[in-house]
């Protein structure tokens, strides 16, 4: 069964969302994941794109946008179905993609915004209803 994490983070804006994502595709790139980040739109997705190739000089975290090849590791996505991606998905959209019970872990980030407490509250009631386990981690 899917592994819900929420990672919880001080930040009150929405590029701390941004930073944290690529920490957590970093984290598990290291550890031979794959990962499907689901971005909110295609802009935001953009910036992630340049974010992880920025992310640190001595890393390289091949990764992709949709139709590139070489995402086969790291995909951002947006509105696409994940394809084969079964592994952990990041999901950065508001609310919860009807995909995400296909992966092995899901990883839901928190912002002190209220819009983005008031979203992930109800993330949380909705996994819980359904059984999933779920963890909490204060970043």
């Amino acid at each position: 069964m899917t592994r819900v994490g929420f990672y919880v983070v001080a930040a009150t804006h929405p590029g701390g969302r941004l930073q944290v994502a690529t920490r957590l595709a970093d984290k598990a790139f290291q550890r031979g994941h794959r990962i499907y980040i689901n971005a909110c739109d295609e802009s935001q997705a953009r910036q992630l794109d340049a974010l992880l190739w920025e992310f640190r000089p001595a890393s390289f975290l091949p990764h992709g946008l949709p139709g590139v090849a070489g995402c086969e590791r790291i995909a951002i996505g947006w509105e696409q179905d994940p394809g084969s991606h079964t592994d952990l998905l990041i999901n950065l959209q508001p609310g919860i993609p009807p995909f995400f019970s296909r992966f092995h872990r899901v990883a839901e980030i928190v912002t002190q915004e209220a819009e983005s407490l008031a979203i992930q509250r109800q993330s949380w009631r909705f996994y819980k209803a359904r059984g999933y386990q779920l963890e909490k981690h204060d970043l």
